[in-house]
């Protein structure tokens, strides 16, 4: 294995193949959907050949291997000579697999796995062309790229000639090899060569008597000056020069390299027949100079543009947008002292800084941003394999895959939304016959959206399949003990929907593979909190269900409302923040024991935060306050606070090991006052406290 070359050919490898196994998965699944699409086919042929030569330089031969059948699958299929199926991308999609297990192997520095002999000759069966009279004449083309020209027989290599130079007629090929033809050849269009001075121009790369099937007159040609001379000198390698000689007595002089080709149409037809091609390798010697010049004046043409990227460890951006956190809090701390002090040149320096901070803070999370589509790239692939599983007909659509956001994010968001498409397919999208018969299109649509609004980003999951029923749904959450017979009464439809996010739910009657353990949404859910997001879904029986997510731009620095409880200053995440109003808490009614408000004939809970969060040293309830709504999920909930101070953008640091785990509690951050303030958690706030002191 070719570990031990330098890491950073290794690291390019890595991040190139990276990038092309992710878009291969999508056009795999595109290219099934569009088989005519010459140009996808193409892409993917470049593809496997990419991540094959990179492999061979690495020594990986496991991954060259199932590469190389990969790619010779697909120049079957560019010629036409095999066309896409189903079956046939079963075997491309295996393949794929078998490729990304070796790369994450590879990732961790160990030897790659050999792909499975079987799936080896299946690849090899879909290297030949379907047809058998196709199949005859297949070899000769694949053979002639990869094989050395010592290898090739006259016929095999006369086929080639034909291939290279179309123009040639028949009448030129057949002509017998004699003087007058041969001079022929070397004085006029060069298109053609007899097969004595093929034999020589073999003795001229290989030496005489290396190649097989030898004439004796090929072997007297080689002992030619010229001949020797380029045995002696390069053994089995030729020159840039000799090779483009070459190339003229394939293609024809003057439809190669100009100046080579002039010295070789130019040579005087003297000699011998068998010893005209080793005079016409030769002749272009004496243009070396100029063939020199025009090599060197090559790449002027051709510049190609400079490298303009830069490999970073993320543990460095890490800390970069650390020290930027820091310099946002002393911007906050300034801001906040400017404030109390009416000295206009300090005012325009703070101000300054202001604007200085805000440019490098967008800056550096830039460096952090990743296009959704990393996210959205895997999941063509995912609905194509659960569809043809499940015998159903369903199409993906994608909106918005170049939206930016934080790297991090990108990272926490990949299993839920797996989670969500998955669910879409299994629960969502019927079988064709249902759909039909409900007279809806044979096939189901589901379609992904993202969008940047502000400082959120907003990810959408919609389809068009059966939707929910919330009463079947209330009676599922009442058999499994979630909710009693009066919750489910007063229960809203959309307050139903989101009951699929409770722990142990599932619409299963059957556990398959898929679904059925009631674990997948709640870890949805879960795995939104944790990045501060929220979820909110919408649902109509026989039309369908959309989800929206709701997530912070980036998780470094943190939109907050800052409000005092009691004398301690708390942070609520401003992304969980619907509205705030003063309120004359007479004005409250109890509904089973629970203290609720009604806000535009919605009631809507009512929670002190003093109850939660000041035990030791609660404070009398007041009848005049503050009340803030929040949002999370699908449930309202109004918070009473002391007093407001207003927003402010913070850095999350996390709490100290002793107070890990502390029930709604994100972390701690420094506010502009100098001062240390709590971010709370507000879904574990509600989860820890809600029923304990309702």
């Amino acid at each position: 294995m070719g570990f031990e070359v330098d890491e950073d050919i290794l690291q390019d490898f890595l991040v190139e193949a990276s990038e092309i196994l992710e878009q291969l998965s999508e056009q795999l699944v595109t290219l099934e959907r569009q088989p005519d699409d010459k140009d996808l086919l193409n892409a993917i042929f470049r593809g496997f050949h990419t991540v094959k030569g990179g492999a061979g330089f690495l020594s990986l031969t496991a991954l060259v291997d199932t590469c190389h059948k990969a790619e010779n699958v697909f120049d079957i299929l560019r010629t036409g000579q095999r066309h896409v199926t189903s079956e046939l991308m079963d075997v491309i999609l295996r393949a794929l697999d078998t490729v990304n297990n070796m790369f994450a192997e590879i990732q961790n520095r160990q030897e790659p796995t050999p792909a499975d002999p079987l799936l080896l000759e299946e690849l090899k069966r879909y290297c030949r062309p379907a047809s058998e009279d196709e199949a005859a004449v297949a070899p000769v083309v694949t053979a002639a790229a990869d094989a050395t020209i010592a290898d090739l027989g006259e016929a095999d290599y006369r086929q080639m000639l034909d291939q290279l130079a179309p123009d040639t007629s028949a009448d030129s090929v057949s002509e017998p090899a004699s003087g007058a033809s041969a001079d022929n050849s070397a004085a006029g269009d060069g298109d053609d060569i007899s097969d004595d001075e093929f034999e020589a121009l073999l003795d001229q790369l290989h030496g005489a008597g290396k190649h097989s099937g030898v004439p004796a007159s090929a072997a007297s040609a080689a002992s030619s000056p010229s001949a020797s001379q380029s045995t002696d000198d390069g053994g089995d390698e030729i020159d840039d020069l000799e090779f483009e000689a070459l190339l003229d007595q394939l293609h024809g002089a003057g439809k190669g390299p100009s100046i080579a080709a002039e010295e070789a149409v130019s040579t005087p037809a003297q000699a011998a027949p068998a010893q005209q091609a080793p005079a016409a390798v030769t002749a272009s010697a004496p243009a070396a100079p100029s063939a020199d010049k025009a090599a060197a004046k090559a790449p002027a043409h051709h510049n190609a543009p400079p490298d303009t990227s830069v490999r970073v460890d993320t543990r460095i951006l890490d800390n970069i947008m650390n020290m930027v956190g820091e310099l946002v809090l002393v911007r906050n701390r300034l801001l906040s002292l400017d404030a109390n002090h009416d000295d206009e040149d300090i005012s325009k320096t703070v101000a300054n800084l202001d604007a200085v901070t805000g440019d490098l803070q967008g800056a550096v999370m830039k460096t952090r941003m990743q296009p959704i589509k990393k996210v959205f790239g895997r999941f063509p692939r995912v609905v194509r394999d659960m569809a043809r599983n499940m015998g159903k007909e369903i199409n993906l659509e994608m909106v918005g895959e170049d939206t930016d956001l934080d790297k991090n994010l990108v990272e926490a968001l990949a299993d839920p939304l797996v989670h969500l498409v998955r669910n879409s397919c299994d629960h969502g999208i019927e079988m064709p016959a249902e759909r039909e018969a409900a007279g809806k299109a044979r096939a189901g649509v589901i379609r992904l959206t993202a969008s940047q609004e502000g400082d959120h980003i907003l990810l959408g999951i919609e389809d068009d399949g059966a939707g929910m029923d919330p009463e079947k749904l209330k009676g599922i959450a009442m058999k499994r003990g979630i909710l009693d017979a009066d919750g489910a009464a007063r229960m809203s439809d959309g307050e139903a929907y989101n009951l699929i996010f409770a722990p142990g739910f599932s619409t299963k009657q059957e556990i398959t593979d898929v679904s059925g353990r009631g674990v997948g949404m709640d870890v949805v859910k879960t795995g939104i909190n944790s990045v501060n997001g929220s979820i909110v879904i919408d649902s109509e029986k026989g039309k369908g269900t959309r989800l929206q997510i709701k997530v912070p731009l980036t998780l470094a620095i943190l939109p907050t409302l800052m409000v005092l409880v009691g004398k301690q200053t708390f942070a609520l995440p401003l992304t969980n923040v619907n509205e705030i109003f003063h309120l004359d808490l007479t004005r409250t009614s109890s509904v089973d024991g629970q203290l609720t408000i009604v806000v535009r004939n919605h009631a809507i809970p009512l929670f002190y935060l003093q109850d939660w969060l000041l035990k030791g040293e609660r404070q009398p309830r007041k009848t005049q306050g503050h009340v803030v709504i929040v949002v999370v999920g699908n449930q309202q909930v109004g918070f009473v606070v002391d007093g407001l101070i207003g927003q402010e953008e913070v850095v999350i640091k996390p709490l100290d090991q002793l107070l890990h785990g502390t029930p709604g509690m994100a972390g701690a951050t420094i506010t502009s006052d100098g001062g240390i303030a709590l971010i709370l958690d507000l879904a574990g706030l509600i989860k820890a406290y809600a029923r304990r002191y309702a």
